[in-house]
């Protein structure tokens, strides 16, 4: 899919520019001959071919994964405009608080799920979890109260905590820092497929208003969870595993890929158990806090639109079905946008710009809505601008971080944290957008999301500069500090011989 320029049998040295010594290179202890051979791609194969191999067994099915977890957890804004607050009478902020609710399961259950997808292979623990909110949403189009719409919401949240986090940690765990953002950018432009897809799926769907009696809205949560429900039985055999379970490499391939990787971010330490204490640990490192304040930032604006665009669009005249159409060109060109920037992004090898530059599209976006309120077609512009902007950037963060984590324990909590953390913000993009600040064009929800998006530029900012410092800090220290080979992979991307990617 994306196969890198390497032809050569043996693997590139690009740890250099994050170690100084390739005799530093963090290789397992057990494996001390590895110091003295280069690492060797099988004879059969060649690099490109095999990371080629990568993409297709491992993105095309977390891709589809996560579009339908996205799909179900949108789809009630699709579902709004067919008439889901008027037939269960919902009324002043209920239906902000149905959204609400979503959040409260997704937040909490962020780590414990990647705990679980580490003690459990990861085709298992997603597969169920993709059951769940499947069958959820199924369930969503049959509810009759407000009551039985919470309950849903809230299980669609537990069902759905794992899938983001786990899914970039399980990709984080295949390629190497320069290989990874067309792929972090690829599954995470799943969304905007999902927005895209969600609108032409509500636009045909939702003509099937009255079929066995049954409103067009409720028939958008049937065909959809019935659709994830179908596809979750297939994933269970489809879906991928770390490189250490993968049966689809031979002995040989799983060897390289699993000490190219060591090259790059140093020992994985797959089989080493997680507990409470490791948990402290990462905390202790405040640039985890960091990278959750980057991610926080742009939930706002990322669920702002997701949830809301819909209704923003509805009130430029547009009819039911006429709204569901013009939501798709925006997320359309939010998945073009951010292939570029992941494009640049791993030629350039640089993240922090290509993080900040989205982000002013963004806040570009939100300007003009805040501005202007009597023309359509600009306003409709702007909403490109933050569709854009947001969905570009966030995949950047997510991938910055996480591939700067070093090892499975640190990798694991630091990704759930980043995630569950940031969307403790979904909580605030809900109840940003009420229907009493519809006549003013929702006014308040543009103004707080362009303030969190000042966030995120700032707290990338200070990550950036935290990153070179250290790198800085590690490159003026002794190479050799009498570390143990364990002692180095416990510490992860706090080794000396790891340099973070700036």
């Amino acid at each position: 899919m994306w196969g890198d320029r390497e032809k050569a049998v043996e693997v590139s040295p690009d740890a250099e520019q994050y170690s100084k010594n390739e005799d530093n290179n963090p290789l397992d202890q057990d494996d001390q001959e590895d110091h003295d051979q280069p690492v060797v791609c099988p004879a059969h194969t060649t690099e490109r071919k095999l990371v080629n191999r990568m993409d297709f067994r491992i993105l095309p099915f977390l891709c589809i994964m996560y579009l339908l977890a996205f799909l179900d957890r949108i789809n009630i804004s699709n579902a709004n405009v067919f008439g889901l607050s008027t037939d269960l009478r919902l009324v002043n902020t209920e239906y902000n608080t149905a959204l609400v609710i979503f959040f409260v399961p997704y937040i909490l259950f962020e780590i414990p799920s990647n705990i679980i997808l580490k003690k459990l292979k990861p085709h298992v623990w997603l597969s169920i979890c993709m059951f769940g909110f499947g069958l959820v949403t199924l369930l969503q189009g049959f509810v009759q109260s407000y009551a039985g719409l919470l309950a849903t919401r809230f299980f669609l949240g537990v069902f759905e905590a794992g899938m983001f986090p786990g899914s970039f940690y399980l990709i984080g765990m295949w390629y190497r820092r320069h290989e990874a953002q067309r792929r972090y950018s690829f599954f995470f432009s799943s969304t905007s497929l999902a927005g895209a897809f969600g609108g032409l799926l509500a636009a045909a769907i939702g003509k099937m208003s009255g079929v066995r009696g049954y409103a067009g809205w409720r028939w958008i949560f049937i065909l959809e969870g019935l659709l994830t429900l179908l596809v979750s039985l297939f994933f269970f055999f489809l879906l991928p595993d770390f490189p250490e379970e993968a049966r689809w490499l031979t002995d040989e391939e799983r060897a390289y890929v699993i000490a190219r990787l060591r090259v790059d971010q140093g020992k994985s330490a797959r089989d080493r158990s997680l507990g409470a204490r490791d948990i402290l640990n990462v905390f202790r490192d405040y640039k985890i806090l960091v990278g959750g304040l980057m991610y926080f930032g742009l939930i706002v604006p990322a669920y702002g639109y997701a949830y809301f665009s819909p209704a923003i669009i509805q009130s430029y005249g547009y009819s039911r079905i006429q709204t569901q159409l013009h939501g798709v060109p925006p997320w359309a060109c939010a998945f073009g946008l951010a292939m570029i920037i992941a494009y640049i992004s791993d030629k350039l090898r640089h993240r922090f710009l290509c993080a900040i530059v989205p982000i002013c599209v963004c806040m570009s976006g939100f300007a003009i809505l805040i501005s202007v309120h009597n023309n359509r077609d600009v306003q409709y512009a702007a909403l490109f601008l933050v569709a854009m902007g947001a969905y570009s950037a966030m995949p950047i963060i997510v991938c910055w971080f996480n591939m700067n984590l070093g090892g499975h324990h640190r990798r694991a909590v630091g990704s759930a944290w980043q995630v569950g953390f940031g969307n403790i913000a979904g909580i605030i993009a809900v109840f940003a957008f009420l229907p009493r600040d519809a006549p003013s064009g929702y006014h308040t929800g543009h103004s707080i999301s362009i303030s969190f998006v000042c966030l995120s530029a700032l707290a990338c900012t200070i990550y950036f500069v935290s990153c070179w410092w250290q790198n800085r800090l590690k490159d003026r220290s002794a190479v050799d500090r009498g570390l143990t080979e364990y002692e180095k992979t416990e510490m992860g991307d706090l080794s000396p011989d790891y340099r973070y990617l700036l």
